[in-house]
Order: structure tokens, then sequence, then C-alpha cells
């Protein structure tokens, strides 16, 4: 989570340098060309069935290319820190897809954490509307959009859970991904002359490693040895660490509203994703 929350602030230095549809195509080779010989290691030779393929098109299209582009392109017109922020609405707004979605009953506690996500949301919406802030609305509403796409993957996944090893999903997540990026990208392939920069290079390297391979690897074998309700109070470390890269390294500024939409955020968090007694 702490890898992910600092992606946001790479993401962001990124999205200023290159086109939109080359970071993630390329993000998407590149995590293709670790995660093929990995599944082969790890999972070994597996062909999915039809319909794992049919959703994890889906899962590519929503988890990858809407969340990409909603996310990057947002990054353009908002602050990494409250990207972070707005990110930290995940777990509620999966709780709430997962009731309206997959018909799962919530509890007046996941009412409640959506209700307090909202409001951090609202708080930084205050803090957009003051005067010479200008295009920050349109960048945070494009967020949510990018988590709208987290959130519909998680649920897609909940879908094939079992039915395929993770290493391997993941792959052809990574490979549909690609191949639906591939229109976009080469009109936008002269790009890569930016990538001469070494500096720049090595971001995008690790924005795709971390985002694609490593945090995924990490997440689930926490989950092999902690409960998945302990796993998600873990969450917090993605808004907490997006607003500490933010200030440090982007130098943005962090306001009293933003402490309070921080601290709504945790609340949600911490709500959503708390285990229950008998969790």
């Amino acid at each position: 989570m702490a890898l992910v929350g600092a992606n946001v602030a790479v993401a962001k230095l990124l999205a200023n340098a290159l086109p939109i549809a080359l970071i993630v195509g390329l993000r998407c080779l590149l995590a293709c060309i670790v995660l093929y010989p990995l599944a082969r290691l790890r999972e070994g030779a597996v062909r999915p069935s039809a319909a794992a393929l049919r959703n994890l098109a889906m899962q590519a299209a929503l988890g990858t290319l809407l969340y990409n582009a909603a996310l990057l392109t947002g990054l353009r017109h908002t602050t990494a820190l409250e990207a972070g922020l707005v990110l930290a609405t995940l777990p509620a707004v999966i709780a709430l897809g997962s009731a309206v979605w997959l018909r799962e009953r919530l509890s007046a506690r996941q009412w409640l954490a959506a209700a307090l996500a909202v409001g951090g949301i609202g708080a930084i919406t205050l803090a957009r509307t003051a005067p010479g802030t200008g295009g920050g609305l349109l960048g945070n509403a494009l967020i949510f959009v990018a988590v709208c796409g987290e959130a519909a993957y998680v649920l897609l996944a909940k879908r094939l859970s079992g039915r395929l090893g993770v290493v391997t999903a993941s792959f052809w997540m990574q490979l549909f991904s690609a191949l639906m990026l591939l229109p976009f990208a080469l009109p936008v392939l002269g790009g890569v002359a930016a990538l001469a920069d070494p500096s720049l290079a090595g971001l995008l390297v690790f924005h795709s490693l971390t985002s694609s391979v490593l945090c995924l690897l990490l997440w689930y074998a926490g989950l092999l040895r902690a409960p998945a309700g302990v796993a998600g109070i873990f969450t917090v470390f993605l808004p907490a660490t997006s607003a500490v890269l933010a200030v440090v390294l982007l130098g943005e500024h962090f306001t009293m509203v933003h402490v309070a939409g921080l601290a709504l955020m945790l609340l949600s968090i911490g709500l959503a994703t708390w285990p229950g007694r008998g969790g």
C-alpha cells in the first residue's frame, strides 16, 4: 500500500512528461515481460477458460485502461496530494459496488464508511472552491472515475477468485491491456524519445514493476499470513504515503482542509475494512 501511494507522485511526474497512452502501454509491456516467466515458474502452463478470459478482458478495460487513463489525466489537473485522498475512497466504493452489483448486504458501519468518504471528498471540494484554485475540481472528478474503474476491477476479480492463479491472471490482464492500448499508443510512439532521460526512464520502470508486479505479489503474499480484514487496515498507507511524497518530493502544500479530508478518509477506511466481531 505504501508503494501504491508512492506511485501517485511518480505517476504525476510521468504524466507531465509523456503521453498517457504511451505510459500505460509501456507499463503493461514491461509487466508482461516479467509476469510471463514468473507465472510459468510458479503456476505452470495454464490455459484459462473462455469465461475467465472474458472476465480478464473486462478487468483490463476497467482496471487498467479506465483507471490509468482517468488517473493520469486527472493528475494533470490536480495535485498528487489530493489525488491520494480521493483514491482513499476505494474501500468504500468497493463496499457500495458489492451491495449494488453483487447484492451483498452492507452493515451500518459500512454505510457510515461510505458517508465519511463522501465527506472527505466534500472537504477537498471546499478547498478547491476557494479563489485561485481553478481546475482541481475536474482533476479530482477524474481521479474518482479512476477509483470506480479500480473498484470494478476488484469486483470482477472476486468473480474469478480461486479459478485461476494470481500471477497467471495478472499476466493475461496485462496482455489484454497492452493489446487494447496499441491503437492509442502507436500514434504517440515518438514520445519514447523523452525516455533518453535516465531519470524519466527509471521512473517508468519503477512505476511498471511496482504497480503491476511487486505490489500485487506483496499484497497476496501478505494475505496468506493475515486475515483480509486486517490486511485492509493497511490501505491507510496509500493516502498517507501519497501525502508525504506530494509534500516532500513535489513541494505541494498541506492545508487544514486537507487534514480534515485525510482524517475523514482514514476513518472511512478503518470502518470499511476493520474485522467484525465474527471476523
